[in-house]
């Protein structure tokens, strides 16, 4: 199991504040929006004298309501016997790549991609097959040939994320209807990691896999409660798919896992009635975020940043030797103020060794205030870091 590039530096982090250093977490996609209220209220609610086991599917009364959602706001043709509630999208990933890949198989990814991707894909036996994506266009889909170049008998599916974790990159419609052209031709799936969907900072209406046409049985979707609610640690998620034996056959993992948690489900279904205002709320100031972080990224010689049009993250090229020695560097031997900042070095987001070495991925999950502290720690960092390159 690879190590994640998000977390594996978090003892260094430790040790800078146990010296008395802020550090500003740039690392992680942990928002700091208020998780949605309706959430919190229905855990306080709860007077149930048993805490007992669910479905293993998760709650009748939740899968109906989320479908009802699916149906209602997103136009996906979904009933509640065609989704299963998981622990978090991971679990669903997990189940995904399990009930319809063999050890062996091969998963075509576009990097740099979410680095658990590579670990369930490891976990399950799957060899993750990369197709690069570059920084100079945004990490725009590569070419539908570049795909098909690296189609074998082993191949089983494409996986994406979108709006895209690490890159913030949207995919649209278009290009999604060109990798729909490869997945009828080579019988494939098609998995979508979509959980960042109400964060697209473009005119044009986000364009779901699930909207795709002709191809409803090789379409898995991945969601969770995480980012749409700021609730990363309820922990609970969903894996959608027309395919009712794909369904039957992740159900038999769920089995073994007895059943999703029983206060996420409870929080992730009062949820579902959550009011629009919110998602303006968060939307607003993830806009903000991300303008002012790309803005005064791109002012630091050296540093170039593409203004991502979905999610909340970006890469952003750093001039220095290795993004990983500047980043333990930032964390270990410099602080501005007494501050500094944790970010992702990008190597671990691809599957080609060698890539992303100058790059780093922030997430602007933090306040403006927060940002304008942590951007000028960079700044000053990159001034006097010993592996720097201008």
């Amino acid at each position: 199991m690879p190590q994640s590039p998000i977390r594996k530096l978090v003892p260094y982090a430790e040790d800078a504040k146990r010296k008395g250093v802020k550090v500003y977490h740039l690392n992680i996609g942990q928002p700091d929006i208020p998780t949605a209220p309706l959430m919190l209220e229905a855990i306080k609610k709860f007077n149930l004298k048993v805490v007992e086991y669910s479905h293993s599917a998760g709650n009748e009364s939740y899968r109906r309501k989320l479908s009802e959602f699916y149906r209602n706001k997103f136009r996906f043709n979904i009933d509640h016997t065609e989704l299963l509630i998981t622990t978090g999208g991971s679990e669903a990933i997990n189940f995904s790549f399990l009930s319809t890949m063999d050890a062996g198989d091969e998963l075509i990814v576009p990097e740099p991609f979410y680095a658990n991707y590579n670990s369930f894909a490891s976990a399950a036996g799957v060899h993750v097959v990369p197709v690069t994506s570059t920084i100079q266009n945004g990490f725009s889909l590569p070419p539908i040939e570049e795909f098909e170049k690296v189609i074998t008998p082993r191949t089983r599916g494409i996986m994406i994320s979108n709006p895209n974790n690490p890159t913030g990159c949207l995919y649209s419609r278009d290009e999604l209807e060109e990798l729909k052209l490869i997945i009828q031709k080579y019988k494939l799936y098609l998995y979508a990691d979509e959980v960042y969907r109400e964060f697209c900072y473009t005119d044009e209406p986000f364009f779901s896999i699930m909207e795709l046409k002709g191809i409803e049985q090789n379409t898995i979707l991945i969601d969770s409660v995480s980012k749409r609610y700021s609730a990363c640690g309820v922990r609970i998620g969903a894996l959608v798919t027309k395919n009712k034996e794909v369904i039957n056959t992740a159900l038999k993992y769920a089995m073994a896992r007895l059943s999703p948690p029983s206060f996420g489900q409870i929080a992730g279904e009062a949820a579902v009635d959550t009011p629009d205002e919110y998602f303006e709320t968060a939307y607003s100031e993830y806009y903000k975020r991300r303008n002012f972080l790309v803005e005064h990224l791109n002012k630091i010689k050296g540093v170039f940043c593409p203004l991502p049009k979905g999610a909340f993250y970006t890469i952003a090229h750093l001039p220095v030797d290795d993004a990983e020695k500047f980043a333990i560097w930032m964390l270990s031997e410099f602080n501005y103020k007494n501050q500094t900042v944790m970010v992702a070095p990008a190597n671990g987001f691809y599957a080609t060794p060698g890539l992303g070495k100058t790059e780093v991925r922030i997430a602007y999950v933090l306040n403006v205030e927060d940002l304008q502290n942590a951007v000028k720690c960079i700044e000053e960092g990159l001034k006097v870091y010993p592996g720097r390159t201008f």
